[in-house]
């Protein structure tokens, strides 16, 4: 559904749905940070997440009476998802927060609709558009801000690092595109995110040992492990609620969430890690936002009148 047709009530109970995801995943750039902050290796936090995401996963399923498929297809589904949508992002994304502030992440991680319009056009997802190449080339001018070493952005941001990290945004964005073009067979949000976090233990556990990254569970908690667990449960739960507002509203309502995610990132490093960003931060932002605004299709029809009083 790419051009869903919504009423008046639907957009609004929608909107307000979209910001609370941008709420939840922004805050998962400074939940990241703090994780990271006692020395924890990726893989040791990969363990965990998939552990917390296919547990609450299982009990959502289980509660909707939902079994698990494990047909072919479903197979593939949830290993895609496993490896581009968490083994391998977050895998980078924990150990470049080590060396980045949490309000980049936010930032660079605004780009992947970018990185998506690009692939959608190599896999022939999608059409030419001038306007979405002035999209692209907004993104990038915010990129280049952000990386530039003789820009100062209030914090010391490592080139390599920041670079790195935009690899994240590709895998999410042929994400997106690997949904849209083959889809996940039938599957709906949870089976997937339970298969997806079922599978990905079973890759990243035996990496895990190899690397020595255990991370034993402590009592009381540490702030490192409650970080850990908040941000676990969030990312499934608010990625789960993106495929099923996909479904509901559409995709190009849904990807609006690029915004607040960049956002809400930025006030949650703000409010919680006192991180503090200088004016070309802002101009970053402001070249990023164009470049979301650019590059995302038209919808055909996204607003229609709302219903009459007593239609239903």
């Amino acid at each position: 559904m790419n051009a869903a047709v919504l009423s008046r009530r639907e957009v609004l109970w929608f909107s307000g749905f979209l910001v609370l995801m941008g709420a939840g995943w922004g805050a998962t750039q400074p939940l990241t940070k703090i994780a990271v902050s006692t020395g924890y290796g990726a893989f040791g936090l990969l363990v965990w997440q998939q552990v917390l995401g296919a547990v609450l996963m299982a009990l959502i399923c289980a509660a909707r009476r939902k079994p698990l498929p494990l047909n072919r297809a479903a197979m593939r589904a949830y290993l895609v998802i496993a490896l581009v949508g968490a083994v391998l992002p977050n895998s980078i994304s924990y150990t470049a927060a080590v060396h980045l502030p949490a309000g980049i992440m936010s930032l660079l991680l605004s780009i992947i609709p970018m990185f998506a319009f690009g692939i959608a056009l190599a896999l022939g997802n999608d059409s030419f558009a001038w306007r979405r190449l002035g999209g692209l080339c907004f993104g990038l001018i915010g990129v280049l801000i952000i990386i530039l070493p003789a820009v100062d952005l209030g914090e010391a941001v490592p080139v390599g690092w920041a670079a790195l990290y935009l690899v994240t945004a590709m895998f999410y964005a042929f994400e997106g595109n690997y949904v849209a073009r083959w889809g996940v067979a039938g599957l709906d949000p949870f089976q997937l995110m339970l298969g997806a976090s079922l599978l990905g233990f079973v890759i990243v556990a035996p990496v895990m040992l190899a690397t020595g990254q255990t991370i034993a569970p402590l009592w009381p908690m540490p702030v490192p492990q409650v970080a850990l667990i908040v941000a676990s449960v969030v990312h499934v739960l608010v990625y789960a609620s993106y495929v099923w507002l996909v479904g509901r509203a559409g995709a190009v309502f849904a990807v609006q969430v690029s915004y607040m995610v960049t956002g809400f990132g930025l006030f949650w490093a703000w409010l919680v890690l006192g991180e503090a960003f200088s004016n070309m931060i802002w101009l970053a932002l402001a070249a990023m936002f164009a470049g979301m605004y650019l590059v995302q299709p038209r919808p055909k029809a996204v607003l229609e009148e709302a219903p009459a009083m007593g239609d239903t």
